[in-house]
């Protein structure tokens, strides 16, 4: 019985390109994705506590097989993505004084402008 997921945007976004190039379908493309990646992680080359390990800092990224780095690669980059408590309040306190709190698209400095009654 086929079932119904949601996956976000970024991840569809590479699903379309690559089903495309392959000519495959969507479903086709991520069907093909799973098994790949089952296989993978069944393989003598892949151990995810080695992952773990490297993304907690325990082990250099040095010491992982190449199919290691490719997931710990992508897991490292999801994590980037999102902010910690302690990043929240940090440009929490910098808006509150005025400060830089980002970039635009442009690459400019945005600053969190200040409302002062008169």
């Amino acid at each position: 019985m086929a079932q119904s997921i949601k996956l976000g945007d970024d991840i569809m976004k590479v699903v379309r390109r690559e089903s495309e190039l392959q000519s495959r379908s969507i479903a086709g493309q991520i069907a093909h994705w799973v098994r790949i990646g089952r296989a993978i992680e069944k393989s003598g080359n892949f151990d995810h506590a080695r992952i773990t390990a490297a993304l907690g800092g325990a082990i250099e990224t040095t010491d992982l097989t190449d199919e290691e780095k490719d997931v710990w690669l992508d897991s490292f980059v999801e994590k980037m993505e999102r902010s910690g408590s302690d990043e929240d309040a940090f440009f929490a306190r910098r808006r509150q004084l005025g400060l830089g709190v980002g970039l635009d698209a442009a690459g400019n400095l945005v600053r969190e402008t200040l409302t002062r009654n008169a």
